[in-house]
């Protein structure tokens, strides 16, 4: 997760994988942490990887084992070579910059060095846009990664299941990039279910 807006997609996100029994390893940017605590009730105190892993993992129901919270500077994890990393990588919200990072190959942090292994290894790397309006640059970054073989999903819902509330709009997001991850979900009905 970077600092883009919308944490609350990211969020469900996790939720749905450790709910579907996946082993996730997560990647916080420090202004995901500022957004999260912005934006949601999920208020992420200052500390190190192991107390924010407890405290996400008790919060969404993670098995023992099951989360995984990486520092940014964590160039030991398995996601920082293609011998360790793993079969897919989401990344939810996606900010600009991260997006440009990603493009370029820069890998200053480890959320940036995890997409250009999945990159590298021709692993699946979705990245979830959250931005408006979009500028040339943000457009030029997107193309260029979707021709690396990068998936742009962006965070926009779709309204023919006429939506009820905001936690239905995020759902509906969430149920796509579960579909792409090959993870069973039951948030969004198949197109005509």
């Amino acid at each position: 997760m970077t600092g883009a807006s919308g944490a609350q997609y990211g969020l469900r996100l996790l939720q749905c994988l450790l709910a579907a029994n996946v082993r996730v390893w997560l990647l916080l940017s420090d202004a995901a942490r500022v957004v999260i605590n912005t934006e949601t009730d999920c208020q992420l105190p200052d500390g190190d990887e192991d107390e924010l892993q407890h405290l996400l993992g008790e919060r969404f129901g993670a098995a023992d084992g099951q989360l995984k919270l990486f520092g940014k500077r964590d160039w030991f994890s398995p996601v920082a070579s293609g011998t360790g990393a793993a079969s897919s990588m989401v990344i939810c919200p996606a900010s600009g910059g991260t997006l440009s990072a990603v493009a370029c190959g820069a890998s200053n942090n480890l959320i940036e060095r995890a997409a250009d292994v999945a990159l590298k290894e021709r692993r699946q790397l979705i990245l979830v846009p959250r931005e408006a309006p979009y500028s040339e640059i943000h457009l030029e970054n997107m193309l260029k990664l979707t021709r690396m073989g990068a998936m742009i999903l962006p965070a926009s819902p779709g309204f023919y299941q006429r939506p009820q509330s905001i936690q239905d709009l995020v759902d509906f997001v969430v149920a796509r990039l579960l579909d792409q991850l090959g993870v069973e979900q039951a948030l969004l009905p198949s197109w005509g279910e």
